[in-house]
């Protein structure tokens, strides 16, 4: 299902790195949840992964990859990155933060390697599913492939 008419940054930089990845477009559904865009790919939620961009109390951003069906638990994010609290960035910091907007938001390729932390039933997976960088395209890969290109560290962050 690749799209080479369409490559965004993400594509771009996994491509100059070698990396295999393999690309979904759900840009010609009306998909806006991260739960109805993996009903559009026909994924399992689980698998498919939102990007989220916090602020700790120290001012420092965060990136935290939780299933698409989950909520992020802020009390076990904050603990995660040692910070006694954190809070989600608004989406009108998220452009001039990161070069991505609200709903095309990736952890590879902002315009700053912020710490990132991956909730652990990531590794349940062969491959996971998150936002290619742009509203409509998502990326699969593997975690380890997905180490090659950023830093990252796995916890317990979801609710529940």
């Amino acid at each position: 299902m690749k799209q080479n008419s369409n490559k965004t940054n993400v594509m771009r930089i996994l491509e100059q790195k070698n990396i295999k990845y393999v690309s979904h477009c759900y840009a010609d559904t009306d998909a806006i949840s991260g739960v109805e865009v993996a009903t559009a790919l026909k994924q399992n939620p689980n698998q498919v992964f939102k990007t989220l961009v916090t602020v700790g109390n120290t001012k420092a951003n965060y990136v935290f990859l939780i299933p698409v069906d989950k909520e992020l638990d802020l009390k076990k994010a904050a603990s995660s990155v040692k910070e006694k609290s954190i809070t989600m960035v608004k989406s009108k910091e998220l452009l001039p933060l990161t070069g991505y907007i609200h709903g095309g938001c990736s952890p590879i390729g902002m315009k700053k390697q912020f710490k990132t932390v991956i909730d652990r039933t990531a590794k349940d997976f062969k491959t996971i599913i998150f936002s290619g960088g742009k509203i409509g395209y998502q990326v699969e890969l593997s975690l380890e492939d997905l180490g090659k290109v950023i830093y990252f560290e796995m916890a317990d962050i979801q609710m529940g």
